[in-house]
């Protein structure tokens, strides 16, 4: 038995040297497919590539090369491709031609086909007789249901040998058989000491000719067509709102026109010197792409920044990352992560360099005390962490036990958790406040609900069982994370609901996106009442925010002092039924504190800025602004703060209740009520034309 040598900063996962995964492991969907095994051998099959963009680490290549024909195979379709910005698209392009490539040099080739998924393959599978179609495993809900509907449509075909079988495969750190066993607690898995698995290398493929039109790889131009005519377009006047930021429009409403020019803070593309070998393959050549030894060269690059070099395209890696490095370790997800996102490389492969790296820098040892660089750690934090909120994610589809079923929303590459209840009437949108997550709402989405609405909750990220990755956070990031959210999720104007910082949030997006908000409702939230405000509060939301050294102390201690005194703290802020900090909710924040990330987010409290005020915020929404307020709140003096919006808020509804800081879980029956007859107040007086 091989001796385990512990990560020290992923003491929950251990590396058994030179071992590799069995050829005959099986991977199992517990939702929805058969068990895959590798000496699966039937007739023809068919490798349905998605965000596996490579032929490395690919258990799913592995197991289907031991099939009779091979048929690897990508699928331009737009449920998959819209997700992505303009960027992302170039790099799909560029990975699916190093892709193709690949194959080829194994012997095979790559299969490219323009539309649905189901369609595509249903065609495929009748023309080749295959009885296996091997595909990655998704946690996002969308794909999960694109993927439901493959496998109902294969369902329809039979041969000789029964009907074709979507088989799932996954490429898991350790094995995750038994999700439901799993720990829902990161401390706790750490105890478990899991080995981790090393990545496999390519197979060797039967060299199979194959009479068919195996298509081009589409330019830019062709595949902007094909998105133009097949997406699904959010309404004409939101074309435009997700592609202006949040800085931005306060650079045009608050600065003054001569300033405009000279403070812009929008990207601007800049020509730089063609590099041979670069791995900043896009236009804007902010983020690594390529195929997969593009991507591991820069990898190699990353990882030895300290050591320096000669090469062009790695002095290249080195400069980028100074320019990313917005706190430490923050620029391997800049660089990364949508290399990462579209799997040209795996997270296992990932982890396997820096550890071979880290090795070399120490004679073949690892260190107790830590890794002996920053890069190094950088990277193996990242993907550690981005598969520790994989597989909860995946845990959790499988195993939620709330009346509302929990879904996944990857934005800019990270998993958001939401949910979803109701099927007729106005669209409202629950915030959470610091620190909490959707199951905050636990007795307001089913209640909102009954009253005849369709509501939707969400764990922002940094929160909850929402991906905490290392960012800087701002409330103006998570002010476009909810916009995003709208376009792409809910698809309409929403009534805005927040709480705490949560309410400022949304206050935020009601301003800045005004025709995404239809009201807005604001329970004991974040913000001031600034009267006559002029530019002058605003000027340090256009400095750059990064962290100190006093913050990273100030988080870790922060984080002790309220994992310590977490019972008292919540209580405080239930001052009229302090009953409601039950277990549930005290194990539910306690769980979130020993996620991977935690300290990070914390940090961000240094560097908050809510200078902007909320009557700059709630301008323009005369009577549609409803403002819920517990005047017992231990965090802010609510008397004072109710004369404030009376006297500087025109039009502002202000309902006082007999509650502490969240009035929406402290008396929810109450809120219930008062949000139901407040959203049909306000949809009976909208005009039928902006009504779903």
């Amino acid at each position: 038995m091989p001796l385990l040598t512990t990560f020290p900063h992923c003491p929950s996962l251990s590396y058994p040297p030179n071992t590799l995964l069995s050829s005959r492991t099986r991977f199992r969907c517990p939702s929805f497919g058969a068990k895959m095994t590798a000496s699966d051998k039937n007739g023809a099959a068919i490798l349905w590539f998605k965000h596996d963009l490579r032929i490395d680490d690919h258990p799913g290549l592995v197991a289907a090369s031991k099939s009779r024909v091979l048929l690897p195979l990508y699928v331009f379709d737009h449920r998959i491709l819209s997700r992505f910005s303009d960027e992302m698209q170039q790099l799909v392009l560029i990975a699916v031609e190093d892709l193709r490539k690949s194959l080829k040099d194994l012997g095979s080739d790559l299969m490219i086909r323009f539309g649905s998924a189901e369609n595509v393959i249903l065609d495929l599978v009748k023309e080749v007789k295959a009885t296996n179609i091997y595909a990655e495993e998704e946690v996002e809900y969308d794909l999960r249901l694109m993927m439901d509907v493959v496998k109902k449509t294969l369902e329809t075909v039979y041969s000789q040998e029964g009907s074709a079988r979507l088989e799932f495969w996954q490429t898991p750190f350790f094995d995750t058989r038994s999700l439901k066993n799993l720990p829902e607690s990161h401390g706790d898995l750490q105890k478990l000491q899991f080995s981790i698995t090393s990545p496999l290398p390519p197979p060797a493929l039967r060299s199979v000719k194959m009479e068919c039109d195996w298509g081009p790889v589409p330019t830019f131009d062709d595949l902007k067509k094909f998105m133009n005519k097949n997406g699904c377009k959010p309404q004409n006047s939101w074309t435009s709102i997700k592609e202006t930021s949040a800085e931005s429009i306060l650079q045009i409403e608050l600065l003054k026109p001569g300033e405009r020019n000279r403070k812009d803070l929008s990207f601007r593309h800049t020509r730089r010197k063609r590099i041979d070998k670069s791995a900043f393959v896009t236009q804007k050549g902010n983020i690594v792409g390529g195929g997969t030894n593009t991507v591991l060269n820069a990898l190699a690059a990353y990882l030895r920044y300290l050591e320096g070099t000669a090469r062009d395209d790695w002095q290249e890696v080195h400069e980028r990352l100074r320019n990313a490095e917005t706190r430490d370790g923050a620029s391997f997800i800049t660089l990364f992560g949508p290399a990462l996102c579209l799997g040209i490389i795996s997270r296992r492969r990932v982890h396997y360099e820096a550890m071979i790296y880290e090795k070399e820098r120490n004679a073949g040892f690892l260190s107790p005390f830590g890794y002996s660089a920053a890069t190094v750690a950088a990277a193996i934090d990242a993907v550690c962490s981005m598969e520790w909120y994989w597989v909860m994610a995946l845990k959790n589809l499988i195993s939620y036990d709330e009346p509302y079923s929990i879904r996944i929303w990857r934005w800019k590459g990270f998993l958001i958790q939401y949910t979803v209840l109701g099927h007729e009437g106005p669209a409202i949108l629950l915030v959470h406040g610091f620190g909490a997550f959707l199951e905050h709402y636990r007795d307001n989405i089913y209640g909102i609900a009954e009253g005849g609405n369709r509501v939707w909750a969400l764990t922002i990220l940094g929160f909850g069982k929402s991906e905490k990755p290392n960012i800087l956070y701002t409330e103006l990031m998570w002010a476009e994370l909810l916009r995003d959210f709208i376009v792409e999720v809910v698809g309409e104007p929403v009534h805005l609901v927040g709480n705490s910082i949560g309410g400022y949030i949304v206050a935020i997006v009601a301003r800045f996106w005004h025709a995404l908000a239809k009201s807005v409702v604001l329970i004991n939230s974040a913000g001031n009442i600034i009267p006559g405000y002029s530019s002058v509060p605003f000027t340090k939301l256009f400095q750059e925010r990064k962290t100190s050294g006093a913050s990273w102390l100030g988080a870790r201690l922060f984080l002790f002092f309220l994992r310590s005194r977490l019972k008292d703290i919540v209580k405080n802020c239930y001052p009229t039924k302090p009953e409601r900090v039950d277990d549930w909710l005290l194990d539910k924040m306690l769980r979130a504190s020993y996620d991977p990330g935690v300290p990070v987010v914390l940090e961000s409290i240094f560097s908050f800025n809510i200078s902007i005020p909320l009557n700059y915020l709630l301008e323009g929404f005369k009577e549609t602004v409803l403002i819920i307020q517990g005047m017992k709140d231990p965090i802010s003096d609510s008397k004072s703060k109710v004369a404030m919006l009376k006297e500087h808020c025109a039009g502002v509804i202000i309902r006082e209740l007999d509650a502490g800081h969240c009035p929406h879980d402290e008396l929810p029956q109450e809120v219930n009520s008062i949000i139901c007859e407040w959203v049909a107040s306000v949809h009976s007086k909208l005009p039928a034309e902006s009504l779903p």
